[in-house]
């Protein structure tokens, strides 16, 4: 398996952006898939956004589609989420996660109980 840091998070106004970065030690050969999730206090952790590993295909949540956008770096082992037009409702923290099964083109893991290995976390805070 791998090991995850989140890094990016802070605080920005309504209008602004951020940048996500999660860096993947270890076995990252092995992982199929990357995703984002968010949880907001009170909340549960939601799906935010994916990406195959190998063939970069991405999928993504309808409320945050056309404001954020997943990529990967395989040479740094790093995946990114570019935050645009964030909104207080978007105030969370934020956690990539890894998956290990490859599935059939086309589909994409949304659920939380789909990924094995999670990082810590980073915070996002959008001021009004």
């Amino acid at each position: 398996q791998v090991q995850l840091v989140e890094s990016g998070g802070g605080l920005v106004q309504a209008g602004g952006s951020l940048r996500l970065s999660c860096a993947a030690s270890g076995r990252t050969f092995s992982v199929y898939a990357m995703g984002w999730f968010r949880q907001a206090p009170g909340k549960e952790r939601e799906f935010v956004a994916t990406i195959t590993w190998s063939g970069g295909s991405t999928y993504y949540a309808d409320s945050i589609k056309g404001r954020f956008t997943i990529s990967r770096d395989n040479a740094k082992n790093t995946v990114y989420l570019q935050m645009n037009s964030l909104q207080p409702e978007d105030t969370a923290v934020y956690y990539c996660a890894a998956n290990y099964k490859p599935r059939a083109r086309g589909s994409y893991y949304t659920r939380r109980n789909e990924y094995d290995t999670w990082g810590q976390g980073t915070q996002v805070a959008v001021s009004s």
